[in-house]
């Protein structure tokens, strides 16, 4: 009903919440469209996918006040401590060892990775490839992964700031 009258401006709340998978994205396919002919659209959304996808600013809204507003893309990049590069090795590393390294944040086993928290990722890759050697360890993967729009969320409404 909202789409009759052609709007300029449209307003929608969780317009994908409890539909199927097909059903949704024809929803967001719509919006982008929408988007692309200049309709300014307002979306409301829990789901962070959906608003990396469909949205050019978001505002995060935390207690009624607005936390951050910015690009999505933006919004990760500047948020300090969520990039991460993700290593996994031939043999078991101390993560201790690891959280020495210059760069290091914060240390995390995830599954059979390392995940090492960084606010500078490549330089951090150099000194993982000097620990690789000095240890003579031998490198299965190396990623260097940036944060989901999820991760700046939490981060954003748990008390971290926008620099």
């Amino acid at each position: 009903m909202a789409l009759i009258n052609e709007p300029e401006i449209l307003f929608l709340d969780e317009p994908t919440v409890g539909l199927d998978v097909r059903s949704a994205r024809s929803i967001r396919e719509i919006l982008q469209k929408l988007n692309e002919k200049g309709v300014t659209i307002f979306l409301t959304t829990h789901n962070m996918e959906e608003a990396n996808q469909l949205c050019n600013r978001i505002a995060v809204i935390n207690h009624g006040k607005i936390a951050a507003i910015d690009t999505p893309e933006r919004l990760k990049r500047v948020m300090k401590g969520l990039q991460h590069v993700e290593v996994s090795f031939d043999k078991p590393t101390p993560l201790e060892s690891l959280a020495k390294l210059p760069y290091v944040n914060d240390v995390r086993k995830i599954g059979n990775s390392i995940r090492l928290y960084t606010d500078s990722p490549c330089d951090l890759v150099c000194y993982i490839v000097d620990y690789v050697r000095e240890k003579k360890l031998k490198l299965i993967s190396l990623e260097v992964l940036n944060p989901k729009l999820e991760d700046v969320y939490l981060k954003l409404i748990e008390g971290g700031k926008q620099p």
